[in-house]
């Protein structure tokens, strides 16, 4: 195959396979309120669906990543398609809510060998100037993903009822792994022969579990005892990093390199700011606006349809321009949408919601590609595997603590009880809450952006 073929071929299969889980995500965030009146669980407990997932790929995105770069990149991410596909199929049998969270878990382990190589073999194919456009384009396959999910998910779960999500995605799965087979050729393993760090892994996944885990349980005592173990677990990992040969995660990327550690903070606060938006408004708009799946689903598109129509020429600008720049323009962007959200009221017209979608879309497509070029590009290559799962980690991390956020808030304000009328009152000042919340995080979150321009311009 000549070097265009390899680059074509490489961007086709990792950007169809990128599009399966926000598809997924979004169906599943839609479908919420069906499954809690079929299994006859309360908010809290639907929380979980989403972050059984979440917090299993962000324990494992950085180890996958690692032991990509030394067994090689296409290996992982071809096991977890499998692992990925193979839950689909035990997910449309669900017999109740046990068995859900627990697949959902499993699915978290395909999730992250996905997601913590992919970013990795795209670096390891495109060349600087090509880079941007190529991961533009692969983040134009999640977003479309994410804005196909709510209007393919919402029909599906109104006529076929939720299950119907996870058996339409079963053969897209079996699809991305016969293109892998026959369009992914060759191997990338650019730190072939390093040992994997075990001791570094086990401890990095604790502290992880733990932080995020306790912080969802807050403010309770345990919740606060969790929360603070996986605290002092951090030092510990730090200090078995540095003393090992092959470390699981290269400190020099933080110490020493300005570029990648601002660009990550930044992905971390802007992910935790945004998340639990779309949790938030599927259950206004179908609570307390009164919409069907369907309804509801058209109006949650509108944010992951700007981001689609955008992220590709967002990602081309940064090939060209500083995209440090760029991604902090995106952020204020954004945080111009969430200040919007924290005026939440029953009588706020859907057609608000969805100008905010746009604003909001707008602005996370001029932050997400330029802000994964910058990292990516700021590495070695023996570092990739390093970079795309400390990529993925920022990522899922922020969505956890965000969807932690949202279900401390549920349970300060709703306790355990299930969403009816006679709450709704209660379910609105929690979303204002969380709402405003998010906005000063992403408005702190600009600072951060801006503080690695002055090296990338150099």
């Amino acid at each position: 195959m000549t070097d265009k073929e390899i680059k074509r071929s490489v961007l086709t299969v990792t950007a169809f396979a990128s599009f399966l889980t926000p598809f997924m995500g979004s169906s599943v965030n839609l479908a919420l309120p069906s499954i809690g009146d079929e299994l006859g669980v309360n908010a809290v407990t639907l929380n979980w669906i989403v972050s059984s997932y979440m917090l299993t790929t962000s324990i494992l995105l950085l180890p996958a990543g690692r032991i990509g770069d030394i067994v090689g990149r296409k290996k992982i991410f071809i096991t977890g398609l499998i692992i990925f596909t193979l839950t689909m199929i035990l997910l449309t049998f669900t017999p109740g809510i046990k068995w859900l969270i627990g697949v959902r878990i499993l699915q978290g382990v395909g999730g992250a060998m996905m997601f913590g190589t992919n970013m990795a073999i795209l670096t390891s194919v495109f060349p600087p100037g090509e880079r941007g456009r190529a991961m533009g384009i692969n983040v134009t396959a999640v977003y479309a993903g994410l804005a196909s999910g709510p209007f393919l998910g919402g029909i599906l779960t109104r006529y076929l009822g939720w299950r119907s999500i996870f058996a339409f995605l079963i053969p897209m799965g079996i699809i991305s792994l016969i293109l892998i087979r026959r369009k992914m050729k060759g191997e990338w393993a650019d730190a072939r022969g390093e040992r994997f760090d075990w001791p570094g892994a086990v401890i990095y996944g604790t502290a992880i579990a733990a932080l995020m885990y306790g912080f969802s349980k807050l403010p309770s005592v345990s919740g606060w005892i969790i929360t603070s173990s996986g605290v002092l677990l951090v030092p510990l990992f730090l200090i078995i990093e540095k003393r090992t040969v092959h470390p699981l995660f290269d400190l020099t990327l933080i110490t020493g390199n300005r570029v990648f550690a601002f660009s990550s903070l930044a992905a971390l606060i802007h992910y935790a700011a945004t998340s639990a938006t779309g949790f938030f408004l599927s259950l206004f708009l179908q609570y307390i606006k009164g919409l069907g799946p369907r309804d509801a689903g058209f109006v949650l598109m509108s944010w992951p349809l700007t981001m689609a129509l955008i992220s590709t020429a967002a990602g081309k600008l940064s090939d060209s321009h500083n995209p440090g720049v760029i991604a902090s323009i995106g952020m204020t962007i954004t945080s111009a949408g969430l200040i919007m959200l924290c005026f939440l009221t029953a009588g706020t017209s859907v057609v608000f919601i969805v100008a905010v979608l746009v604003i909001m879309g707008a602005g996370f497509s001029l932050f997400s590609s330029p802000n994964s070029n910058a990292i990516m590009s700021s590495v070695e290559k023996r570092q990739l595997g390093n970079a795309s799962g400390m990529l993925g980690t920022m990522r899922n991390v922020g969505q956890t603590f965000s969807m932690a956020i949202a279900l401390m808030l549920l349970a300060i304000y709703m306790g355990q009880a299930k969403i009816n009328p006679g709450n709704y009152p209660m379910l609105l000042k929690a979303m204002r809450s969380g709402f405003v919340i998010f906005s000063i995080l992403c408005f702190a979150g600009i600072f951060a952006s801006l503080a690695r321009n002055k090296s990338l311009r150099r």
